[in-house]
């Protein structure tokens, strides 16, 4: 399973099982919140209502009720009341109230209202009720009684309060009821917007979840990318910028492949320099050995002291190109910049390679001349470039041959391009031009060169922040250096 998975189902499971458990408790207290809620109210309705029906109780006779009395009146007013209350969106149309009132000895003597079965009781005896019978003792008295006793919604709430006479006396117990059906809406939208308010806040988290998977795995294919390009002999770049402990990974890593890399480049770099010194060594090796014959005739002494001195002259120019090149690469970006004239300078490598072009019968030829070209470079490095590169299409080129070249502006670069026509390169070949030591043989089979010349020119337009193209031509080889414009 991918990593982006494995982060999200693990995200869900743990916001699922918090949310379910959290919504689960807030609505398993919703209902028993309201519930007390509804008993305090009817603990202070009840004790409120036996203040007001103290004197008809206290003036009743023996064995009567309180069926004429003004508090029967005054309850029989409430239960006829018509009323459309709104509550916070709930329509109340109707008053819930049972109110009935026992005497000491807990006969009821009142029962009216507007509740189930209210005008039922009267002369019942109700002493055995916990509402009535703890009252009487003088503890708090209240009871939750179900009308059918299959359905908790018929549950109804009893509470009562003492009736007490001028001097303290209990002269009996007024009872206050209220469905708990009633507050079934109120109960019912509670749960309902904590459901909502829990389904938004899942969604809000998952959404958070989902970013936060997204954002790390993100992260962590860039830092896969960055790892994979270590080992796809790619060039090296900067380590990814990330927060936190994945930004101290990738740094650890960058500083790995940097030892790697480094590594595995001196490795390469001596087996591509014993390779390249082996040759000559050998050839001097060869003719030194034959050399020592006294028998050797002069014509085969002379053939061979010229070999020596042409193995000879490879190993210096390997060694002046190796030294050339190190130094470029241990400089940092071209320092000593100057403006410098594009064609004043190609004319002056042409001026220094012109025996060579002469010998070969190479005539040079401007496409497109622009003089007034110029570029910021170190004029030196610069001409070390165009040198090499001028250098390579000379060995490639057939003699008597023509060599092509051009100065012109391209978007914002300046453009210097040569083309020979030569037998080119093959397309295997192209990317790796410019590789230390990887060069191809020159026309008729001659030896192959060292590679160090377009390994130079790389060097240098990486020093001026400039591009070297390498295209093939049909026929020939074109190779282009674009320059930043001055």
């Amino acid at each position: 399973m991918h990593l982006g998975l494995r982060l999200f189902f693990g995200f869900l499971v743990i916001t699922g099982l918090a949310a379910f458990f959290v919504m689960r408790v807030f609505v398993a207290e919703v209902k028993p919140s309201v519930r007390e809620v509804m008993e305090d109210i009817l603990v202070d309705t009840a004790n409120l209502l036996a203040e007001e029906a103290a004197a008809d109780l206290a003036a009743m006779p023996p064995g009567g009720d309180l069926s004429g009395s003004r508090f029967a009146a005054a309850a029989r007013a409430y239960a006829g009341r018509s009323i459309d209350a709104q509550i916070w969106g709930l329509h109340k149309r109707r008053l819930d109230l049972r109110i009935y009132v026992t005497d000491a000895a807990g006969r009821v003597v009142l029962d009216e209202g507007a509740g189930l079965a209210a005008g039922g009781a009267l002369g019942a005896d109700y002493s055995r009720w916990r509402d009535v019978a703890l009252t009487l003792r003088g503890d708090y008295g209240a009871r939750a009684t179900r009308e059918l006793q299959t359905d908790e919604s018929s549950s109804v709430m009893y509470v009562g309060a003492p009736v007490r006479a001028a001097d303290g006396q209990v002269l009996g117990v007024l009872t206050v009821a209220k469905a708990q059906s009633t507050i079934a809406p109120f109960v019912e939208r509670a749960e309902r917007k904590i459901l909502v308010a829990g389904a938004w806040l899942l969604g809000l988290s998952l959404a958070v979840g989902v970013a936060v998977t997204l954002w790390a795995v993100w992260e962590v294919r860039r830092l896969r990318r960055y790892a994979q390009q270590a080992g796809a002999d790619q060039p090296a770049v900067a380590p990814p910028r990330l927060p936190g402990e994945l930004g101290d990974l990738a740094r650890a890593m960058g500083a790995m492949r940097e030892r790697l890399d480094g590594r595995a480049q001196r490795e390469q770099f001596v087996r591509a320099l014993t390779h390249e010194l082996k040759g000559p060594l050998t050839a001097i090796r060869g003719a030194a050995e034959l050399l020592e014959d006294p028998a050797l005739e002069r014509t085969e002494r002379e053939r061979f002291v010229a070999q020596v001195q042409e193995q000879a002259d490879r190993l210096r120019e390997l060694v002046d190109r190796l030294l050339e090149l190190s130094k470029l690469e241990s400089a940092g970006p071209a320092r000593s910049r100057e403006r410098v004239g594009l064609v004043a300078l190609t004319e002056r490598v042409l001026a220094d390679h012109g025996p060579t072009l002469q010998q070969r019968r190479l005539r040079v030829q401007w496409l497109v001349r622009d003089d007034k070209l110029t570029v910021q470079a170190d004029p030196a490095q610069l001409a070390l470039a165009l040198s090499n590169l001028l250098a390579n299409a000379i060995d490639f080129a057939p003699a008597a041959s023509t060599l092509e070249l051009t100065t012109m502006v391209e978007a914002e670069h300046v453009v210097w391009r040569l083309r020979d026509h030569g037998q080119g390169v093959p397309d295997y070949a192209l990317p790796h031009l410019g590789e230390r030591f990887y060069a191809t043989a020159r026309p008729g089979g001659t030896r192959k060169g060292s590679g160090l010349g377009l390994a130079i020119v790389r060097q240098v337009a990486a020093l001026h922040g400039a591009e070297l193209r390498i295209a093939p031509a049909s026929p020939g080889l074109e190779v282009t250096l674009a320059l930043p414009r001055a």
